[in-house]
């Protein structure tokens, strides 16, 4: 019994004294979908690392950038704007990123649609999850007006409802006519009474999906060890997060986002 005892204090102590690293994410499904997932995750990164992974996300994509513009995170799984404006008022650092490039889509219930008559949009109701979600908001807009000439917030209705999930049932119960997306979130959207009704009409030009990046407090030999672990995590694990494979990059691989001038 002494035995169990002090075995419980001593693994209680490992816990107790290892580096605490906050992780935040940003909020594409609700909170407890995003747990449910990312705590597999960090379990395996405490594993690899010796750290205590602590999962941090937030009720809206807008209430996670606050949270990451101050420097709250140690580390943080962001979209590429989002980075884009890290890296400039707080110094994070691209590490980390699936080899795969983000691609946003729209979705409606009508699977016709045809978007060489574009003006037939006008004063439709576009369900979007934030008014910085990348490739679900940002870049939708910027094709929509750079390629076919229709500004979204001026000739429609811009409505955004907190999560890719939100535009999905939202374009499915009829409270939008055009939403948007992402490839990876539609995938994951498995609720069979909406996903039936919905149909991908547009996908935009593919750009570097979002990165892992670190906050400058971060020492390097610990960001090592954190990158080692996400580039060897187990398929399983992976297969979670709708991610084949991840790469190791640098923060100049966004580059091409700021030239983008999507805002």
């Amino acid at each position: 019994m002494k035995k169990i005892i002090l075995l419980l204090i001593f693994v209680s102590s490992i816990s107790l004294f290892a580096k605490n690293i906050l992780l935040g994410v940003v909020p594409q499904q609700s909170p407890l979908k995003l747990a449910n997932k990312w705590l597999k995750i960090t379990k395996y990164l405490e594993k690899e690392t010796g750290f205590n992974i602590i999962f941090s996300t937030e009720k809206s994509i807008p209430e996670f950038e606050k949270s990451l513009y101050i420097g709250l995170y140690d580390v943080s799984y962001m979209n590429p704007y989002h980075f884009i404006i890290a890296n400039k008022r707080q110094k994070y650092e691209a590490f980390v990123r699936a080899q795969k490039d983000i691609v946003g889509i729209i979705v409606s219930k009508d699977k016709k649609l045809d978007l060489t008559n574009i003006k037939s949009l006008k004063n439709k109701k576009f369900l979007f999850p934030a008014p910085n979600a990348f490739a679900a908001t940002l870049l939708p807009k910027y094709e929509f007006k750079n390629i076919y000439n229709f500004d979204i917030d001026k000739n429609a209705k811009a409505l955004y409802v907190n999560s890719h999930d939100s535009v999905y049932k939202g374009i499915s119960r009829g409270l939008g006519y055009l939403g948007g997306g992402i490839i990876r979130t539609y995938n994951n959207f498995l609720e069979d009474i909406d996903k039936k009704n919905l149909h991908i009409v547009y996908k935009t030009k593919a750009y570097p999906s979002h990165p892992f990046a670190y906050h400058p407090r971060m020492s390097k030999d610990d960001i090592a060890k954190i990158e080692k672990a996400i580039i060897n995590m187990p398929s399983e694990l992976k297969k979670i997060l709708s991610i084949k494979k991840f790469k190791k990059i640098d923060s100049n691989e966004y580059e091409v986002i700021k030239n983008l001038n999507v805002k």
